[in-house]
């Protein structure tokens, strides 16, 4: 007979006690699908078979109950499966049929009958190794924490061998639990009798650190070390914690662990990364070196030592990286390759970077990798084959198709076809006509065209359908300021944007200007002084410069926009007011 053990697994206690394993298949609903049904003949022997319940000659009536368990569960009938288990169970007392029984009514999610069964099965077998692993699989699976300390403290203890690979066991066995507070007060309990084990002390500080009990994680995590000093485990988790405060302190603490355990690479990989993030850019190149001496084929050092070549503008150093990582065994090389691309593009080798980003695959990386491969043709003057190139990317959602529709209009706007842009975004809305991104991008390029009325109509419709849109209300507002038209309105739709986004810099500016155009310079002033700060933007550098001027300081205004053309050379909307405020 073939065990319901197939679909019904105590998985956490088998992963951390090396309980013999459950086979595992696919869940299916039981009306869907059952064990197979018991084969028993009154005239015909059964020959028992791995994992069978076994019945004694004496139970003709419990064979017949067997069958009609197992019949019931092959039709989903998990109400009559346990209930003619339990009986058996009850009259027989036989272990096995208890087994079963529990098996049974845990696949029926009966965790009151599995309890009841599991205890008197303990009744039955006091000094059972079985019956105490079951009836500690079933308190975990009723979520039966409080009670369960004593249990697992037993069965550490009776494994003297596997103490300490017990109590590591002891997180991944709740690790599915939500109540992280109850796992931390159950870990803690059963560790404390074996407290003087490093593992009990490393074991309480995961739980403590995974319930936000930090203070006490820490603590436990530093007694592992004192008991364990060279343990690298207990390192990177006090390590972990530390950072949660204070990045640099646990940069410092790795700093002094690696150079008493010089060995410990994982510790130093972590080291490395820390002082990335400190920008300690030359202390993590000197650490990435030492790696890469060691491990020049482990992908988890190749590739941050190239993010690190990047971050510190060595374009040479981390292509080299980026080259030898894509010949390396690992799973997902897009990343290398859209970097790769990047590098290339940077350096003007054009053809290089299309075949490389062209190599980038399906991921996160594939649609800015189309981008990309759209944008250098459009600097090479094929318009056509770049539209091509985006229209025939393969978008693994519906968002993906939303932003290479969004990046073709991006192309037209820049090759100066508003229009031509404005068709196509108007076309894809017509498919999708509540598309957050249609609606908000076939508005900017009404606006362009001086279609105001499409305008309104895209973003009041986007602020109903997203009333937490901040970007829709401050297109709107921006347009009526603009065009000096409705300003009080406009400025209660800036002030909602603000208020949703708050010290957004284009909202500041929209902000900045519907105050100039009210005559509040001095409120202007310190607007677009502030968003101007936060972003060095072109057109917010214009406003600036005009309000400026309005306020008779025409030096500075001069100033800012000689300053800001410096930056963008091209930028139409400074050229105009360098143009209006030229001396």
């Amino acid at each position: 007979m073939k065990s319901i053990r197939r679909i019904f697994c105590f998985s956490a206690l088998v992963f951390a006690f090396s309980l013999p394993a459950l086979p595992a298949s696919k869940a299916v609903p039981a009306k869907k699908r059952a064990p197979a049904v018991l084969e028993v003949s009154p005239s015909v022997p059964v020959e028992p078979r791995p994992g069978d319940v076994q019945y004694t000659d004496q139970l003709g009536l419990g064979v017949y109950q067997v069958l009609i368990a197992e019949i019931a569960l092959q039709r989903g009938d998990l109400e009559l499966a346990t209930k003619a288990y339990s009986d058996l169970a009850l009259r027989t007392r036989e272990p096995k049929v208890l087994e079963r029984t529990i098996e049974v009514a845990g696949f029926a999610r009966r965790f009151d009958l599995a309890l009841e069964t599991a205890r008197l099965w303990q009744q039955v077998e006091p000094g059972s190794t079985r019956a105490q692993q079951m009836m500690t699989s079933v308190m975990i699976m009723a979520n039966q924490l409080d009670d369960l300390a004593p249990n697992l403290v037993r069965m550490i203890e009776a494994d003297k061998s596997s103490i300490g690979d017990n109590l590591l066991g002891l997180n991944r066995m709740f690790a599915r639990n939500q109540d992280r507070q109850a796992v931390f007060r159950l870990i803690d309990k059963v560790c404390r009798p074996f407290f003087g084990v490093a593992e009990a002390h490393y074991s309480v500080a995961m739980a403590a650190s995974s319930a936000g009990v930090f203070e006490r994680a820490l603590a436990e995590a530093r007694r592992a070390l004192e008991l364990r000093p060279d343990w690298e485990m207990a390192a990177l988790l006090q390590a972990q914690v530390l950072s949660r405060t204070s990045p640099s302190e646990a940069v410092s603490f790795l700093q002094g662990f690696v150079e008493r355990n010089p060995k410990a690479r994982d510790a130093q990989l972590n080291l490395a990364r820390g002082l990335v993030g400190e920008k300690r850019y030359s202390d993590a190149k000197h650490h990435f070196d030492q790696l890469l001496e060691t491990f020049p084929n482990n992908p988890e050092v190749v590739y941050p030592a190239a993010i690190l070549a990047l971050q510190q503008n060595d374009r040479a150093l981390a292509e080299a990286h980026f080259k030898h990582l894509v010949t390396l065994n690992m799973q997902d090389k897009s990343t290398p390759y859209y970097y790769l691309g990047q590098i290339a593009e940077d350096g003007k080798r054009n053809d290089d970077a299309l075949a490389y980003y062209a190599l980038v695959g399906p991921g996160e990386r594939y649609i800015p990798a189309q981008m990309r491969r759209a944008h250098i043709l459009v600097d090479q003057g094929k318009l056509d084959a770049a539209r091509q190139q985006l229209s025939s990317a393969t978008a693994a959602t519906p968002e993906d198709k939303v932003q290479l529709v969004i990046a073709e209009a991006g192309l037209l706007r820049e090759a100066k076809q508003p229009q031509a842009a404005f068709d196509l975004l108007e076309k894809a809305l017509a498919g999708q006509p509540d598309d957050p991104d249609f609606l908000y991008e076939t508005a900017l390029f009404a606006e362009r065209l001086g279609r105001m009325d499409v305008l309104e109509t895209n973003l009041r419709k986007l602020i109903v359908l997203r009333p937490d849109n901040a970007q829709a209300y401050n297109a709107l507002g921006y347009s009526y300021a603009d065009r000096n038209i409705r300003l009080p309105e406009a400025r209660e739709l800036i002030d909602k944007a603000l208020k949703l986004t708050p010290n957004d810099p284009f909202i500041l500016d929209s902000l900045g200007w519907v105050q100039y155009r009210q005559g509040d310079l001095a409120g202007a002033l310190v607007s677009l002084e502030s968003a101007y700060a936060k972003r060095d933007d072109p057109e917010v550098a214009a406003h600036l410069a005009e309000v400026l001027w309005a306020l008779g300081r025409s030096q500075d205004a001069q100033r800012t926009l000689r300053e800001a053309q410096q930056k963008y050379p091209a930028n139409e909307i400074l050229a105009e007011a360098v143009k209006k405020f030229a001396p």
